[in-house]
């Protein structure tokens, strides 16, 4: 398991195993979102498998698959509710982390300054600078 910080109630990781929730919720993490549409997965890896096992450890769990298709402003919107909505910290995971780090961040512009998010994900290990104009563009969108 490879779980990175982005923000103190937000960590992102690449795809993990039902073996793994026990460590998570050791871990701290109270919620897990599931941002790998099951179609990547083979059967023991998809979303109902890791679920069964979060509900064991008493995690809440919640699927929201993204593609860059269904990046959409919905999926942002319904992603940053999930974790606010959080009794606690949030483990997000995808097949390396990017999306999870790529949907937060567009979730917090216009919250937070671009070059924050930015410095936030490359502290994790995600150089999302492409992202920049889209997240200044979401930041003036927010202010009007």
């Amino acid at each position: 398991m490879d779980i990175r910080q982005i923000s103190p109630d937000y960590a992102v990781s690449p795809q993990i195993e039902p073996g793994d929730l026990a460590a998570i919720k050791a871990a701290g993490f109270t919620t897990v979102i599931c941002n790998r549409p099951d179609a990547e997965n083979p059967p023991a890896l998809q979303a109902d498998e890791i679920a069964r096992a979060a509900q064991a450890e008493g995690l809440a769990f919640h699927v929201l698959e993204l593609t860059h298709q269904t990046m959409t402003p919905d999926n942002v919107a319904r992603q940053r509710d999930l974790i606010a909505q959080a009794d606690g910290p949030v483990l997000a995971y995808c097949a390396s982390g990017t999306r999870c780090s790529v949907v937060w961040s567009l979730g917090q512009a216009g919250r937070m300054p671009v070059d924050d998010i930015l410095a936030a994900t490359q502290k994790a290990g995600y150089q999302l600078d492409q992202l920049r104009p889209t997240l200044e563009a979401l930041a003036t969108q927010a202010k009007d």
